[in-house]
């Protein structure tokens, strides 16, 4: 396994790569990461690995997504950790860049990136909603880090990107769809822990009494399924229950949404093919808030609604 810190001699490697493989048969598998990597990190190398014959991850915490307000300097860094857990998932490079390498007009305190990628309206309502620009953050440094590692190369290759952030994932689709760029999108499912909870970094911040609660997300959601697979469709209604359930529970609810899968519209009791999304901060033990996000994508299809 190769740890490379700047663009150029990540691209002097793969082209290198290139020159040795078949370039009819070879393909990049990129996993992007910020990392403090757990399972569900590996289990997106792994299905990189099924789809590419050379794997890249990169390791940068993107200071353009975080709002003044968020934790970016608390954010966790685990990079040696991160690495044995690369090794042993027989990952081919780690890109490490710095904050100048992605941001060449860092000054140190400044990123001073003037131009940034304009996410469609939907970058604006769920997640959106609270994190102002952070999905222009996501597409502007995934466009970045996407120029990088693809560096030379027109052949279709692959990036890999977990469905927890399925709003995010919607919008790196859309991006990578309208920009023609030859890479093909690989959504791998939320890897969870024994009692529902969706694996994240943000976990870490929990202690053992929250993160045995913290499922209850989780089942907030998995209710709205349930009743909607039983026929009901009065939409705003389960979404209104189920965040009255988490409030009772000492919850801070962001949203929970009903969304048509395909679009991420507003959904209908005429789609079939739904997905219900949740964000919420659950209380920590110094008084402080982490915000979990969760999501479960379901059919309807043919089921009567009451």
């Amino acid at each position: 396994m190769q740890i490379i810190h700047t663009a150029s001699e990540l691209r002097k490697v793969l082209t290198n790569q290139a020159k040795i493989g078949q370039k009819s048969s070879q393909k990049i598998g990129f996993v992007p990461t910020m990392g403090n990597l757990h399972a569900g990190h590996i289990y997106l190398v792994d299905l990189a690995k099924q789809h590419a014959s050379f794997v890249v991850v990169s390791i940068f915490v993107n200071p353009l997504q975080f709002s003044p307000t968020e934790d970016l300097s608390a954010y966790p860094r685990t990079l040696e950790a991160d690495y044995e857990k690369l090794r042993t998932a027989d990952c081919d490079i780690v890109f490490v860049p710095s904050v100048t390498e992605v941001y060449p007009d860092f000054d140190g305190s400044n990123l001073n990136q003037s131009m940034m990628i304009d996410p469609p309206p939907i970058a604006n309502v769920l997640c959106g909603a609270t994190r102002l620009k952070h999905f222009a953050g996501v597409a502007t440094v995934v466009m970045k880090l996407f120029n990088l590692v693809f560096y030379n190369t027109a052949q279709p290759n692959i990036a890999v990107f977990g469905k927890k952030d399925f709003q995010q994932l919607f919008i790196i689709k859309e991006m990578v769809r309208q920009f023609n760029l030859p890479i093909n999108i690989i959504a791998g499912e939320t890897v969870r822990e024994a009692n529902g909870l969706a694996l994240s970094s943000r976990n870490g911040y929990l202690n053992d009494i929250q993160r045995a609660s913290a499922n209850q997300l989780n089942k907030a959601l998995q209710s709205i399924v349930v009743n909607i697979k039983a026929g009901h469709s009065n939409f705003e209604q389960l979404e209104q229950a189920a965040s009255n359930s988490l409030i009772q529970q000492g919850w801070e609810v962001d949203y929970i949404s009903i969304r048509a899968s395909a679009t991420l519209q507003t959904a209908t009791a005429l789609d079939n093919d739904l997905v219900v999304l949740g964000a919420a901060k659950i209380i920590n033990k110094t008084g402080g808030k982490t915000r979990l996000i969760d999501n479960i994508e379901f059919c309807a299809k043919s089921l009567k609604r009451l």
